[in-house]
């Protein structure tokens, strides 16, 4: 099965190669331009189809697993790849057109869960909440709320996509763990699902960090988070062992960026949770906690501030992920873990907006 992770990677990091290397040639088309809004933090236009890449990865795993007799393996995966169609469709159309708005994008990841709902049996059928998990023998709220959490986690993906390597290590990181729990339920589809998803990322990420040679997209980002969604899903319906607050910790950084943001937006700042801003986590740390590049304009040094920036965040993502995969079948300890990281990003959150971060995390100038 380690085959489906060398193929994957290599296909998308020869993909991720001739975008770069061809892309210049339709860079109006396929480039994300340096200026035009409070989430631009390159230096010069870059190619934002990573998506592809992605996607090409994921087909690579998919022929693998065809290619060395896993049938069965290689039927499911196919499924999961049909059901994924609409939310990666979204994500592209928007990179190469700037005109799939927020709420659409959303909607079209609504219909990819609700294939798999109907297609794979990706539904979500506890939350070991009595009243919740009661509700949850409905279909209808089944199928609602399912729609709701798949759709929620491919957007956070894309919320937190705005530093290199950013969403990518944090999805692999993610990933990874499902692939490890995967493994030990004996669950060998969605353990070639997740290996092939690393080999994607990983295959991008090399060309993302540090230099930002491509970005994921909005194709890339939906794609993988829509992917990580499902097996989580499915993991969780297949394995009662699986506490549903396993995945809940493991993706609670994006989640909760999401969440807070709406928050921030809504009720602190009275604008549409869909306008994009400046105030998300990863851009209070890049300009709050990296004084050592302030006021450098070179290209060379605005790359290298962006770069830096991305660590700050996988090690905050890695509260969630570390402990979600040693304790991932105590619902009990996985919640308070949930509560902690909440609590932990709150806390750091208001100390780097009121410039009282904790003098160990900021890079002063030298």
């Amino acid at each position: 099965m380690m085959s489906s992770i060398i193929f994957s990677l290599f296909i998308s990091s020869l993909t991720c190669f001739l975008i770069i290397r061809y892309g210049r040639l339709h860079s109006n088309l396929i480039s994300d331009p340096v200026k035009g809004g409070p989430q631009k933090f390159h230096a010069y236009p870059v190619p934002r189809i990573g998506g592809v890449a992605i996607m090409g990865g994921m087909l690579a795993g998919g022929i693998t697993a065809w290619l060395i007799g896993q049938e069965a393996c290689s039927k499911k995966y196919l499924l999961i790849l049909i059901c994924s169609i609409p939310a990666f469709a979204g994500g592209i159309f928007e990179d190469f057109t700037k005109k799939v708005s927020v709420k659409e994008r959303l909607l079209l990841s609504m219909l990819a869960a609700g294939l798999g709902f109907f297609l794979l049996d990706a539904r979500l059928t506890r939350f070991s909440l009595p009243l919740v998990d009661n509700w949850l023998e409905f279909l209808p709220f089944s199928l609602l709320l399912t729609l709701v959490a798949v759709s929620g986690i491919a957007n956070a993906v894309n919320i937190i996509d705005g530093f290199n390597g950013l969403a990518a290590m944090v999805s692999s990181f993610i990933a990874v763990a499902l692939a490890y729990i995967s493994y030990q339920v004996g669950d060998a589809s969605l353990f070639f699902v997740c290996l092939s998803l690393i080999g994607a990322i990983i295959g991008f990420f090399v060309w993302n960090y540090p230099n930002g040679f491509i970005f994921l997209g909005d194709g890339g980002a939906y794609l993988i988070g829509f992917m990580i969604a499902e097996v989580s899903v499915l993991l969780v319906n297949r394995h009662p062992e699986v506490s549903p607050w396993f995945p809940m910790l493991l993706v609670i950084y994006p989640v909760w960026e999401t969440l807070f943001s709406i928050y921030r937006k809504k009720f602190l700042r009275g604008q549409s949770p869909g306008k994009p801003d400046g105030l998300h986590f990863h851009m209070m740390v890049y300009k709050r906690l990296l004084r050592s590049e302030v006021g450098h304009r070179e290209a060379r040094r605005f790359t290298r501030r962006n770069a830096i920036t991305s660590p700050y965040l996988w090690g905050m993502s890695l509260v969630g992920v570390i402990p979600a995969v040693l304790f991932w079948r105590n619902t009990l300890l996985l919640i308070c873990f949930v509560m902690i990281f909440i609590l932990l990003y709150v806390w750091l959150y208001w100390k780097i907006v009121r410039f009282k971060s904790p003098m160990w995390l900021v890079m002063k100038n030298r």
